[in-house]
């Protein structure tokens, strides 16, 4: 079970509501969100209804302002909670649309896509075991995109705005 608070102002200030399960539009609680804080549990939050714009991967601690969570404004719309896993992790990555194209299979965290797939761009994915975060750079660092076990036929079913994905890993117990 997790649980996140999220706080209109700064420094945990002003309205707030707490919440413990997927939420698909947040907009009747608070009108922005300046700080955070996640008591437990692992959280992919949207800055759109619906689980859709920019996303931002939140682990247990405190999040004073937006920019500590690496947020671009201070608008959330929508939250998941991540489920634990336990289990195995297996994802094929593919150069073109559609599972076109150069594939590359995973079982393990990649801090530099171009240096392992000798080129950034990813068009599709088939995540076949566990849950995984895309970032924009290597070294886990840029734009977040949480993927599920499913077929991801062009970087739009993920969220992505392109294809250039710099590094990815595993959601994986204590990863942070």
């Amino acid at each position: 079970m997790g649980k996140i608070i999220f706080y209109e102002d700064r420094n945990f200030q002003g309205r707030s509501y707490e919440c413990s399960s997927d939420c698909t539009d947040m907009h009747s609680y608070f009108s922005r969100c300046n700080s955070i804080r996640v008591d437990s549990g692992y959280w992919m939050l949207y800055e759109k209804p619906n689980y859709m714009g920019y996303q931002y991967f939140l682990h247990k601690g405190e999040y004073p302002e937006y920019n500590r969570w690496m947020g671009y404004n201070d608008c959330i719309r929508s939250c998941r909670m991540i489920p634990q896993y336990r289990g195995s992790y297996r994802l094929r990555v593919y150069e073109r649309p559609e599972f076109g194209g150069q594939m590359m299979e995973f079982t393990d965290d990649c801090p530099n896509v171009y240096d392992r797939f000798r080129y950034n761009d990813i068009f599709s994915c088939n995540v076949m075991e566990g849950y995984w975060i895309f970032y924009e750079q290597p070294n886990y660092r840029g734009r977040q995109y949480f993927l599920r076990p499913g077929e991801y036929r062009r970087f739009s079913d993920w969220g992505g705005f392109n294809s250039s994905i710099g590094s990815f890993r595993r959601m994986r117990e204590g990863f942070m």
